[in-house]
């Protein structure tokens, strides 16, 4: 519903009753209001496309919630046309969340960061359950970029618009209207939605949401001197009562009863009020940003000829504009010359500002400021850090951080469940510096409960003071039952594997995104077969072999769960040898000589290749690449050492992922997989992803090979679901060499 106040339609079109009317010594003044809503709040983009292409010039703006963030950027100077640009190359779903973006991590972070449904902090002599609410460390250092080029402005009345914002004191309830200060935590208190994000500490206050009090704040703009007021509303307003279906929207809709009343008031005093047809939308609908952005353009295109038409009596009136609408500052830079560091109790000065590679009397861009941000982030000693530049006389600046450090120490739950290793409980205890204080060290303890028995320990311990070289010590044991399957991929036995491991590695860290280094990996192998096989080669015995290594990683990926973007590589050569098998071969029951089937224990040369690239082909469709090969060279150990195929999900030692055969179906010791995705984003939180993929098996004719050469094809479809636990995703995989179809299930992150 869009209507327009008469007496406004007849001053500002109707120049015949101007022309009787006294004139009035200034151009009215025009203000804007736009209304909270969270994701439908994109939908204001349009109506400021509209302002701007009529050439209304807006004096004044006021906004609540997502309306003060496009509010805020639109009063600071940047055109309507650059915020639909930015809203449009936003992540909003890691803006947020209270996961960063997996750039922040440190190399040795990576595999860890967000793996684990729940993590509980060690706070005050025992673990606290966690507040559920979110920082947003990546949304305060965008927002951060978006405002540095009005840092030095504290009173948004010197803004290009005066600008105004509302939040919500949480002591007394009442609505606080913010128009002065840091521009950054003033919008980002607008929209601090109770139970969401956590409340901001701003001017002595800690402020919420101020769409719970006064989400429509039209009479702030005229109280600030607009003679006209423009309102654009997303709020959808109280359910009919025959969408109240449960308990839920009951109570939902008592707590929006006192918003619902102010917005009915606040309506009243627009004299173009617009209300948004988003009913398809809800305030958590940033998946479909750009249809709420495109929605929102198209009611603008609605409401252009009553904003031409008030443009052009207003030029009849009153003359073209003298003032020209002001720009956007161009400051890209600032000279920091001083500092204050906030909030640190644990860690001290001299630690953060090593870890943040921070120097004074340095020219700094908002993007170079993040950067050494993210570098102190990534480390993950603090749980958000976020900053505030003071203007100096002499033209530089002073920055002030902020840092809320993390708990030293937590617990970590999993839960995770595989066609192949079955139902399992995953635990991790995760703690910094316990040895020695601001040590810069991570010592871990991880252990899977569960039908396959696992444990891990690991130290790693960071060696000069820019956390780029890293010496890693781990041992790891387990117990994993694994089917085998004859020529037509049909199980018919099971055996046991006990695998210990002893592991440490030199890391230098080139940058956040990539590492080598050099390495020795003792191992240590019980094989007990459960179910006897037919026609398939068994093992039973044991083995232990050193295996010395140099690797090459590389990481850009945009996260760990459904990355939209980025490559991963795992590039690791070595060699085996000191091999000691004490194992015995059987086949039917039969013991087999080592002669007659061409086995022998020397050392032999490894290397294997893992390469992920994603890469998005629109906002909800993404192309996966994924290439994996391991080859043995000269190896004459048979299945001891080979590669294992099959299985979507990394599961144990030597896997090569195959979508079309569940794991171990088959096994070599040269093998290389080439495989295609396309995952299509259905909604927020659910996938559908197609796999089709080729493998190449015994490639290197110097292995002892029980196989020939030969390729296998197999495909997949997924459909998958992103929630609390982790991923769960229900496939079907077809091989055509097994000609049957596979179900497989995977909930969670493996071990």
């Amino acid at each position: 519903m869009h209507y327009y106040r008469p007496i406004l339609f007849i001053i500002l079109c109707v120049p015949i009753f101007a022309a009787s009317q006294p004139k009035q010594r200034t151009r009215p003044q025009l203000g804007i209001t736009l209304s909270g809503g969270g994701a439908k709040g994109l939908a204001h983009i349009g109506i400021l496309k509209a302002i701007d292409s009529a050439g209304l010039k807006i004096d004044y703006v006021t906004g609540t919630s997502m309306g003060s963030i496009i509010g805020g950027l639109y009063a600071s100077g940047y055109t309507a046309d650059t915020i639909e640009k930015i809203a449009r190359c936003v992540n909003w779903d890691l803006m947020l969340s209270n996961s960063a973006s997996l750039h922040s991590m440190g190399m040795e972070e990576k595999e860890e960061y967000d793996k684990y449904a729940v993590e509980l902090p060690w706070v005050n002599n025992g673990f606290r359950l966690p507040s559920g609410m979110l920082e947003s460390e990546e949304l305060w250092l965008k927002f951060s970029e978006f405002f540095f080029p009005v840092y030095n402005i504290k009173d948004f009345l010197k803004l290009p618009k005066k600008f105004r914002c509302i939040a919500t004191d949480v002591s007394s309830g009442q609505a606080v209207a913010l128009d002065k200060g840091e521009i950054v935590s003033a919008v980002r208190s607008s929209m601090a939605i109770p139970s969401v994000f956590t409340a901001v500490e701003y001017q002595g206050r800690k402020l919420v949401d101020g769409g719970i009090v006064r989400n429509f704040p039209v009479h702030d703009a005229l109280d600030m001197g607009a003679d006209i007021v423009i309102g654009s509303n997303v709020s959808g307003g109280l359910l009919p009562k025959e969408k109240i279906n449960n308990v839920f929207q009951i109570l939902l809709q008592i707590a929006f009863f006192r918003e619902d009343e102010n917005t009915n008031k606040e309506k009243q005093l627009c004299q173009v009020y617009i209300n948004h047809p988003l009913e398809n939308y809800s305030m958590g609908s940033f998946s479909s940003s750009n249809d709420i952005i495109d929605e929102g353009i198209e009611t603008g295109r609605q409401m252009y000829p009553v904003f031409k038409r008030m443009a052009d009596s207003l030029n009849r009136l009153y003359g073209p504009e003298k003032e020209k609408v002001k720009p956007l500052p161009a400051v890209r830079e600032v000279k920091i010359t001083d500092y204050a560091i906030e909030g640190l109790q644990r860690t001290n000065r001299y630690f953060f500002l090593s870890l943040m590679q921070f120097v004074r009397n340095r020219w700094y861009t908002p993007e170079s400021l993040n950067e050494h941000i993210r570098v102190a982030f990534g480390t993950r000693y603090y749980q958000k850090i976020i900053y505030r530049l003071e203007p100096l006389t002499d033209t530089t600046a002073k920055i002030i951080f902020t840092a809320q450090e993390h708990p030293l120490t937590f617990a970590k739950l999993g839960i995770h469940y595989n066609t192949f290793s079955g139902i399992s409980l995953i635990g991790n205890l995760t703690s910094r510096d316990f040895f020695v204080p601001f040590s810069r060290s991570r010592s871990l303890v991880s252990v899977n409960v569960g039908e396959n028995m696992r444990i891990r320990g690991e130290h790693l311990q960071y060696l000069d003071r820019l956390n780029q070289v890293s010496l890693n010590a781990l041992v790891q044991l387990e117990q994993i039952g694994f089917n085998t399957y004859n020529t037509n991929s049909i199980r018919d036995g099971v055996y046991q594997q006990l695998y210990f491991k002893a592991e440490s590695n030199l890391s230098v860290a080139l940058a956040r995104k990539m590492s080598l280094g050099v390495g020795h990996r003792f191992e240590a192998f019980t094989y007990t077969p459960s179910i006897s096989t037919n026609n398939v080669l068994e093992v039973k015995g044991n083995n232990q072999q050193n295996n010395t290594y140099a690797f090459f990683k590389y990481n850009t990926l945009s996260n760990n769960v459904y990355p939209r973007k980025g490559i991963r590589l795992h590039l690791e050569a070595g060699r085996v040898y000191s091999a000691d098998p004490r194992v015995n071969f059987y086949r039917n029951g039969k013991e087999q000589s080592n002669d007659t089937l061409g086995f022998s224990f020397g050392a032999f040369a490894r290397t294997t290749f893992l390469f992920d690239h994603y890469v998005p082909i629109s906002q909800r469709v993404t192309l996966i690449e994924h290439i994996q090969a391991g080859f043995n060279f000269m190896d004459k150990m048979g299945p001891l050492n080979a590669y294992y195929v099959g299985g979507l999900s990394n599961e144990f030692r030597n896997q090569i992922l195959f979508a079309g055969l569940n794991e171990g179906t088959r096994y070599s010791s040269s093998v290389a997989n080439v495989q295609l995705g396309v995952r299509y984003q259905m909604f927020s939180s659910i996938f559908l992803t197609g796999r089709a993929n080729l493998l190449y098996h015994d490639i290197v004719t110097s292995n002892a090979r029980s196989n020939r050469a030969g390729y296998l094809s197999g495909y997949s479809l997924t459909f998958g679901y992103n929630f609390l636990l982790g991923p769960l995703e229900i496939s079907a995989m077809y091989s055509e060499q097994s000609k049957k179809v596979i179900p497989y299930v995977n909930l969670g992150i493996p071990f």
